[in-house]
């Protein structure tokens, strides 16, 4: 696929996203300024796609995104200010964070990024929950009854306007019908540091591999996460810098790869979800099958992409120690015929796909598996440990038709500490064999 032919297609999926974009908006009383600029620069686009006008595109759709993060934080302050009212109004005078969520927007001066709203979309959510505990007794006071607890969502929902979504500002492909899916889900906060660069990137502190595996794991603080409610999912941030892994892999691949390919998984995963949600709301499961194919199809992208990110490291590369190098050597005889073994599968694999290391818990062994579509031809019994993502969107723009090229140079940035400390864990999962 050449350049044109890619730059074409991202301007196609860029007006389709504006035109959606522009639509909710509207709906919501938002400015429809940036939409409208970046759908007008597309029209009048005349001649082949150029870097530079598709820069520009970029530069319009970072534009639009920043609005719409601008347009989440004043309804996150609307809705504190409606559940406060709602909640006086029957009497709750607990403190439920909301005047930390008020005064967290009231203070903010400056254009939101993206750790911000990362930030306050978790204030949101936990304001929320403690709500919906909050107002639990008024709808039936059965601490665990999940219908009682739905109840009480409702009714927050009724009074305090529903709890606003980062996912219900702007959309990526969704259906503006249904709840739009979250173009600025991607607010999540990308690395520890909110500091702009000169380009406007943000710059990242780069975090020690035993910090990432931590981070990985869910833990935070020596706390475990809470599970993620159905689509609820967010785009993990990034464990380094954008241009941390050049020059084997360059910035505009891992920008592009990220805040676009990955975000579109997140958002499908989201939708897929919500959308069994209400099937099993409304007993009704006609497209049930569709969106199940749905949910597998962008769950297993969700899923390896974050594997992914941190199955590399910009002091990545050299071998394996330890277990691993040992389990290694058992199964594939040496490393050496390891990564001969893995290269090829990563080759070989037809179309687009990935290439996996896993772990079978059945077997007793580490094995290489190939995906030629990654909800496809998998093994449910598996787990994976090291994968590579060789979908033409992970290399095309810096090495082109090159795959074994862009294959060589990822060796440079694997992340065995993260490997390692998967199959740490993953070994510990036996089944009987068969």
């Amino acid at each position: 696929m050449d350049d044109q032919t890619l730059f074409a297609r991202y301007a196609a999926e860029v007006n389709e996203w504006g035109e959606q974009v522009k639509q909710v908006l509207a709906l919501r009383g938002a400015s429809t300024d940036g939409a409208s600029a970046l759908l007008k620069f597309i029209a009048e686009h005349d001649g082949a796609w150029t870097e530079e006008a598709i820069r520009e595109l970029t530069r319009l759709v970072d534009d639009v995104y920043a609005a719409a993060l601008r347009h989440y934080a004043i309804e996150a302050a609307e809705w504190g200010r409606q559940m406060e009212h709602a909640l006086s109004a029957r009497g709750a005078a607990d403190d439920i964070g909301l005047s930390s969520l008020l005064a967290r927007i009231e203070e903010h001066d400056g254009e939101w990024t993206e750790e911000e709203i990362g930030q306050l979309q978790r204030l949101v959510d936990d304001v929320y929950v403690r709500a919906v505990r909050l107002v639990e007794p008024v709808a039936g006071g059965q601490e665990e009854n999940s219908p009682r607890r739905e109840e009480a969502a409702v009714l927050l929902e009724q009074e305090g306007g529903g709890e606003p979504s980062v996912e219900e500002i702007v959309t990526h492909g969704g259906d503006t019908e249904q709840e739009p899916a979250a173009a600025a889900e991607r607010a999540e906060p990308i690395a520890s540091s909110s500091a702009d660069s000169a380009d406007g990137g943000q710059l990242h502190k780069e975090k020690t591999i035993d910090e990432e595996q931590r981070q990985e794991e869910g833990e935070a603080d020596g706390e475990r996460q809470q599970p993620i409610p159905p689509g609820r999912h967010v785009l993990p941030p990034l464990p380094y810098s954008y241009d941390a892994l050049e020059p084997h892999i360059s910035e505009e691949i891992m920008r592009l790869h990220h805040t676009k390919h990955h975000q579109s998984y997140v958002d499908g995963l989201n939708k897929a979800e919500r959308m069994m949600a209400e099937a099993r709301r409304t007993n009704n499961f006609e497209l049930l099958k569709h969106w199940e194919r749905e949910a597998a199809f962008h769950g297993s992208g969700h899923y390896l992409h974050t594997i992914f990110w941190y199955n590399m490291h910009p002091e990545g590369g050299g071998e394996p120690r330890g277990e691993l190098r040992a389990q290694l050597e058992r199964d594939f005889g040496s490393f050496a015929a390891f990564r001969r073994h893995f290269t090829e599968a990563a080759k070989s694999a037809e179309g687009v796909g990935w290439a996996l290391l896993v772990w079978a818990p059945r077997a007793h062994r580490l094995e290489i598996l190939q995906a030629e579509k990654h909800q496809l031809m998998a093994q449910w019994d598996t787990i994976p440990l090291l994968v590579l993502d060789v979908w033409e969107h992970a290399y095309y723009l810096q090495y082109k038709n090159d795959r074994a090229a862009y294959i060589e140079h990822w060796w440079n940035v694997v992340n065995w500490r993260d490997v390692e400390a998967r199959f740490h864990e993953a070994r510990k999962l036996r089944w009987q064999p068969f």
